[in-house]
């Protein structure tokens, strides 16, 4: 039973709050809880699609600075990196699509579960920023060149400049930029529209994106179109099909 995330699964939609009073500060617990729950949606057959929120107005300030390594044990810190990278990893890795209901500020290691998304929506209220350049840390770099130009991430990376939500809407970063009240209504009308789409086709999109997100243009699309022949066999793909020239909802198998 998790103690730190509010986990409920709906019309094939599963919701995860994060619920850490009063910051959604991380610590290896709250890690532990995201990993399991993210890993347990890649084997869930009622589940097609994750949101990922926070409680109030806050999604995560990051790091719980007070369960930092500070022993100094050989491999104590290396191993609090691992849990760091791992719990990123499994939202990343997850089979199904995540979206990022960014209720708040994002900072730190918050905006690092954000970048672990496939889709980001944010409130008005909402700020992400990499602030470790002011409390002798590092951290992010590899996640702002991911989501900015040269210029921008290096000034985040190296000012820790926290940037509002509608400056990541007017640059694309962000899918929406919408008062509070209405984050999750417009969170679960985009999830229910990817609920709708077949669920091996779905797993098989995830995976291509993922994939080919590191690899040439050329090697890329050779690796989709295998993708494309492997669903082009299933049932589902069959299904899509008789759909479309009888003009009606496909009905799922997921095989």
């Amino acid at each position: 039973m998790a103690e730190y995330l509010k986990v409920t699964v709906q019309d094939h939609i599963a919701t995860v709050v994060m619920d850490r009073p009063p910051v959604n500060a991380q610590n290896t617990q709250f890690r532990e809880e995201i990993i399991q729950a993210f890993d347990s949606f890649t084997d869930r057959d009622d589940v097609r699609v994750a949101i990922l929120t926070g409680t109030g107005k806050m999604f995560s300030a990051g790091a719980d600075m007070k369960a930092r390594p500070s022993s100094g044990e050989p491999g104590e810190y290396w191993n609090f990196s691992r849990w760091v990278r791992e719990m990123f990893n499994s939202i990343h890795e997850c089979a199904k699509p995540v979206i990022a209901a960014v209720n708040g500020p994002a900072l730190g290691a918050g905006f690092g579960l954000v970048a672990a998304c496939d889709i980001i929506l944010a409130s008005d209220n909402c700020v992400i920023g990499m602030p470790e350049i002011d409390i002798g840390l590092m951290g992010g770099a590899a996640m702002l060149q991911q989501f900015f130009g040269r210029s921008r991430a290096r000034r985040m990376f190296y000012t820790g400049w926290r940037v509002p939500a509608a400056e990541l809407y007017r640059t694309g970063v962000i899918e929406c930029c919408v008062p509070l009240e209405q984050l999750m209504p417009e969170a679960m009308k985009l999830a229910a529209e990817i609920a709708s789409k077949s669920p091996l086709a779905m797993r098989y999109a995830k995976q291509s994106m993922n994939v080919t997100m590191h690899m040439p243009a050329r090697d890329g699309y050779r690796f989709e179109q295998g993708m494309t022949v492997a669903l082009s066999k299933s049932e589902d793909a069959q299904e899509a099909k008789a759909a479309f020239f009888e003009k009606r909802k496909p009905e799922w198998k997921g095989r």
